[in-house]
């Protein structure tokens, strides 16, 4: 595609932002070289590759590639043999670590069911060099050392090395350590020259400290001396270094030799990479402008849903709603000047060249976009002094090349096309230049002032007018374009806005010709049509919108109820439940009572039985799942009072049973439907009201009987003189007797004896939950031979 097209409509400053995601130097070489194809399969593929990584980013909230460098340059040295430093091998293994982390992320998110086959395939082709990998990072520990272990032999000279060293200081230290020799340094310190220790020895004492010199100070005043007691040790030290050098050498050269046979996979990985890199790119910066994947037709048609220039901020850009290609092939736009004539066709330009460089659009979902083989724009001034071209001429020069080599499947936008000439004789060249286009099907946008376009435009089949809605009142445009519509100069009334004297304006009027004044009267009584069905159409909006979120209130409001219901009938059986297992348990204990009672010789085994009896009548009665008989309608009248039983609410009828047997009903402001067989009358819910008395009731006479137990209940329990094995068991059993009487304090009465009783009681009753608290008895009370209790 042309190039000037890709600098008129901005998309150079698209492909910057583009680079800027990238992770690598490679993927913005690759960013910084996009460009949009004609091919309408190769649009497609990179468009769903862009989809593709987008859904992986909402699913996984990041990228898999991890920074990487090119290493390029390192593989053609390995190639031919040379040694690479530890700053290229790390490199690759920095390019074998992302290769590995892309695979496994891209590789899993196809076995977990995330659907990416283009992407899972490129990752497919990476190749993993674990070995390599593992070898360079064992071995180097960063760009300026590596590792001891990297070799054995390298650990043994640096191990030598490091004794030297040792030694070395030893003795150097001894001598400085050494009044008497002191007074020949300069300065006590240890410094090295050349890779040797030497020592800053004054020149005067040059004799005093045998040695050789290895340096001296810019004054001379300073010697540099290695003692000659170390320069044995030195020349060691001398050697292991050297030692040292070949060896790392050496294992730099077998790690190049590993690189080398594997130099073409590498080279594979980093191209792999680096796309990966760039398609990533393409979502993040899809994501960063709230971008959506357009649907890619094959029938030139532009279809743009709320699109937003993708280069003016996000608050202060109005989306636009724009088609072409369906009913038309070519539109005009009018309007005033600063009203967005301007961004709207550079809008659909960028939408254009960004859809065929597989790039997502600003636009809401079901904006379509095709393909076309070239997008041309003549949008600015093209005046230039240097060439003496005029306005005109430059706008001229320019359409010219573009009639030259224009097709049917191109995409032409003019602004104020012939315009910067006599306007009869423009309007005249634009009539012409759109009727050409318009003869081959081109899709073509051009604006204008011209009323003569607006003419050609309403009465030529295949063009169509636009305008972009102006507010004579505030004097701003809007921004909104308007299709079907001409747009209006509104010249006399901004003017008369900004002043000038109203017969001015009348002299003006009277200057235009009758069939302009009607033409422009036609486009007013068009315009306030327009505004006055815009007005209906948002008045029907907020009505159905209201509608909707009514029937919404009411449908949350029922399924609150019957939440509601639901959530109070489980919590009451759950109630019922506890009730009925603390009165089971009551009543064993009722019954335990009256047999103890019966051995006693006060009450006869049958009246046990007959007891026992009427509890589990009274326990089967508040049973919760026990079925309940209900008395449901045959029947029914408009305006009865009925219960709808599965949703415990009360309903008014308001209309008879259907065919099959479903009752119209309102509670409230619900509206509902409810089977007759699930009603009943309200007057039968007195029955619920006699059942819940009598439970009441039985309830109080099983509460007067367990007071009647109560009274033969003991207050004190003596155990002196049973061990202590025995008399546990009774001191439980007697406090669960007066927790179920309801007692508040008993006595215990243990004696006072060698007080091993007494201690047993105590650890009984402090660990008893029924226990509140427990002291000795006080004077009269039994004193130190009793243990007084109180219940909780």
């Amino acid at each position: 595609m042309n190039k000037r097209a890709f600098h008129v409509l901005e998309f150079t400053k698209i492909i910057e932002q583009l680079t800027n995601y990238c992770v690598s130097d490679m993927g913005r070489a690759l960013a910084s070289k996009i460009e949009p194809s004609s091919e309408y399969d190769e649009v497609v593929r990179r468009q769903n590759e862009t989809l593709e990584a987008d859904s992986f980013l909402i699913k996984t909230g990041s990228s898999p590639i991890i920074y990487f460098s090119d290493v390029s340059a390192a593989l053609r040295l390995a190639e031919i043999g040379s040694v690479l430093s530890p700053k290229m091998l790390l490199d690759i293994v920095g390019v074998l670590r992302s290769v590995k982390a892309a695979k496994e992320a891209l590789v899993h998110a196809k076995e977990s069911e995330m659907s990416v086959p283009i992407l899972h395939s490129r990752a497919s082709s990476l190749v993993t060099l674990r070995e390599i990998e593992q070898a360079i990072t064992e071995a180097i520990l960063s760009e300026d050392e590596i590792a001891d272990r990297a070799s054995p032999e390298l650990y043994d000279i640096r191990r030598k090395k490091r004794s030297c060293n040792d030694r070395v200081r030893e003795r150097l230290n001894g001598m400085i350590r050494n009044p008497n020799f002191q007074k020949y340094l300069q300065d006590p310190i240890i410094t090295m020259r050349s890779d040797r220790y030497v020592l800053p020895v004054k020149q005067e004492y040059r004799s005093q400290v045998p040695g050789i010199v290895h340096d001296q100070s810019t004054s001379g005043a300073t010697l540099f001396i290695e003692p000659s007691a170390i320069v044995e040790i030195g020349n060691e030290l001398k050697q292991l270094i050297a030692a040292e050098k070949n060896e790392i050498e050496r294992i730099l050269k077998g790690l190049s030799a590993m690189v080398a046979p594997q130099c073409d996979v590498i080279r594979s990985n980093l191209d792999i990479l680096s796309y990966l890199d760039f398609i990533f790119a393409k979502a993040e910066l899809s994501h960063s402008m709230h971008g959506q994947a357009p649907e890619i037709n094959a029938e030139k048609r532009i279809k743009i849903l709320r699109g937003r220039h993708p280069l003016i901020h996000a608050k202060k850009v109005v989306p636009l709603d724009i088609t072409l290609g369906d009913a038309f092939t070519t539109l005009v736009i009018t309007g005033p000047n600063t009203g967005g004539k301007t961004v709207t066709l550079k809008t659909v330009g960028l939408f254009c060249l960004m859809a065929q460089s597989g790039l997502q659009v600003p636009a809401d979902y079901g904006t379509s976009l095709p393909v076309f083989d070239e997008v041309f724009a003549d949008i600015g001034d093209e005046q230039s002094i240097e060439q003496s071209l005029s306005t005109f001429s430059g706008h001229m020069r320019n359409i010219v090349s573009i009639l030259e080599n224009v097709t049917p499947d191109s995409l032409v936008l003019f602004d104020e096309l012939g315009a910067g000439t006599d306007p009869t004789e423009g309007a005249a060249l634009a009539q012409a230049i759109l009727s050409s286009l318009l003869k081959i099907h081109t899709r073509t946008i051009a604006t204008t002032h011209y009323s003569e376009l607006k003419e050609y435009a309403m009465t030529t089949p295949g063009a169509e007018n636009a305008s972009v809605e102006f507010d004579v009142s505030t004097l701003a445009p809007t921004y909104h374009l308007m299709i079907g519509i001409p747009g209006k100069s509104n010249a006399f009334e901004i003017s008369r806005k900004l002043g000038l004297p109203e017969y001015l304006i009348n002299n003006a009027r009277e200057l235009l010709s009758k069939d302009q004044i009607r033409f422009e009267d036609v486009l007013a009584n068009a315009e306030m049509y327009r505004l006055q069905a815009e007005k209906e159409r948002q008045i029907a909006e907020e009505q159905h919108q209201e509608v909707i979120s009514l029937r919404n209130q009411v449908e949350k409001e029922r399924k609150n109820l019957e939440q509601q219901r639901e959530a109070t009938t489980a919590k009451a059986k759950a109630e019922a439940k506890r009730i009925i297992e603390n009165a089971r348990r009551e009543s064993e204990a009722l019954i335990s009572e009256l047999r103890e009672m019966r051995k006693a010789g006060g009450i006869q085994e049958h009246e046990v039985q007959k007891q026992r009896q009427a509890m589990d009548a009274l326990l089967d009665q508040q049973n919760p799942d026990a079925p309940e008989e209900i008395e449901t309608l045959k029947a029914v009248e408009i305006g009865d009072m009925v219960h709808v039983i599965s949703m415990n609410i009360d309903a008014t009828v308001i209309a008879l049973p259907d065919a099959k047997g479903y009752v119209s009903l309102k509670a409230g402001m619900m509206r509902m439907r409810a089977q007759l067989s699930d009603l009943r009358s309200l007057s039968a819910r007195e029955q619920q009201s006699k059942r819940d008395q009598k439970q009441r009731s039985t309830k109080a006479t099983q509460t007067n009987r367990v007071n009647i137990v109560q009274r033969n209940i003991r207050q004190e329990l003596d155990i002196r003189g049973m061990a202590t094995n025995e008399a546990i068991p009774e001191i439980q059993k007697f406090l669960d007797d007066a927790v179920l009487s309801s007692l508040h304090e008993v006595s215990i009465i243990h004696g006072v004896g060698t007080g091993v009783l007494r201690s047993k009681v105590q650890e009984v009753l402090k660990h008893h939950p029924s226990v509140m608290s427990y002291r000795p008895g006080r004077y009269g009370e039994g004193e130190a031979g009793v243990t007084i209790v109180t219940i909780r």
